[in-house]
C-alpha cells in the first residue's frame, strides 16, 4: 500500500516541479524578453525624458502647480499621484472633506475663467488617482486663462489642444482625451517659438 501511495505522489511531484520552473521561471522571462525587445517604452513604464531626465510618464498623472501649465484632475492617490498608493478617496457624497476640497477647486477654476460651466473632470479625481488624461473640454476651459498669462493668441492654443486630443479607435471604447504631459511640454515648445 505504501509503495501505491509513492507511486502515485512521484507524478504529481515532478509535475508541480516543472509547472512551477515553467509558470513562474521561463513564462514571465519569455513575456519579459519580448516586451523588452518589441515594447521597450512601454514594458518600461513609458517614461518620459527631457535632455536624459525623466520628467514623468504617458500612463501616471502628475500634479501641476504653477498657473501657467494645462491642470490635472484632482488626484486622491497617496498625496497625490502616488503610483504605490493608487485609489481614490472614497469619500461619500456627503463628506465635508470631500465637499471642501471641490468647492476650494470650483473656487479656483471660475477665477480663471469666470462665468464659464467648470468640466466635470478638473474637479472630481478619478478612481486611480493616476489618470494622466483630461478630456478635450477641460483643457479647452483653460486656454483663455493661459492665453493671458503666456502672452500666446488664444487660437494658437486652441489650435494645440485640438491637435493633441485622442480619439479612440472604436468610438464606444472610451472617450476623446488629452494627455496633460505631453501638452504642457507641447505648450513649453509653442512658447519657446516666437509668434508668426
Amino acid at each position: 500500500m505504501g509503495n501505491d501511495i509513492v507511486s502515485g505522489l512521484r507524478p504529481a511531484l515532478i509535475l508541480t516541479i516543472l509547472l512551477t520552473i515553467l509558470t513562474c521561471g521561463a513564462y514571465p522571462l519569455v513575456v519579459m524578453g519580448v516586451g523588452q525587445l518589441a515594447f521597450a517604452h512601454q514594458a518600461n513604464g513609458s517614461l518620459i525624458a527631457n535632455k536624459g531626465v525623466v520628467i514623468g510618464s504617458e500612463l501616471i498623472g502628475q500634479s501641476f502647480t504653477s498657473d501657467r501649465y494645462f491642470h490635472s484632475r484632482p488626484s486622491a492617490a497617496g498625496k497625490g499621484y502616488d503610483p504605490t498608493a493608487s485609489s481614490g478617496s472614497n469619500y461619500g457624497p456627503a463628506s465635508k472633506a470631500l465637499s471642501d476640497r471641490m468647492k476650494g477647486d470650483i473656487a479656483k477654476y471660475q477665477a480663471m475663467n469666470p462665468g464659464k460651466p467648470i468640466p466635470a473632470d478638473l474637479v472630481t479625481a478619478s478612481a486611480s488617482g493616476l489618470d494622466p488624461d483630461i478630456s478635450p473640454e477641460a483643457a479647452l476651459f483653460q486656454v483663455p486663462h493661459l492665453a493671458k498669462l503666456r502672452g500666446i493668441p488664444e487660437a494658437r492654443l486652441t489650435a494645440l489642444v485640438n491637435a493633441s486630443v485622442d480619439t479612440p479607435i472604436v468610438p464606444f471604447l472610451g472617450d476623446p482625451h488629452v494627455n496633460v504631459l505631453a501638452l504642457n511640454r507641447q505648450l513649453d515648445q509653442l512658447s519657446a517659438t516666437p509668434a508668426r
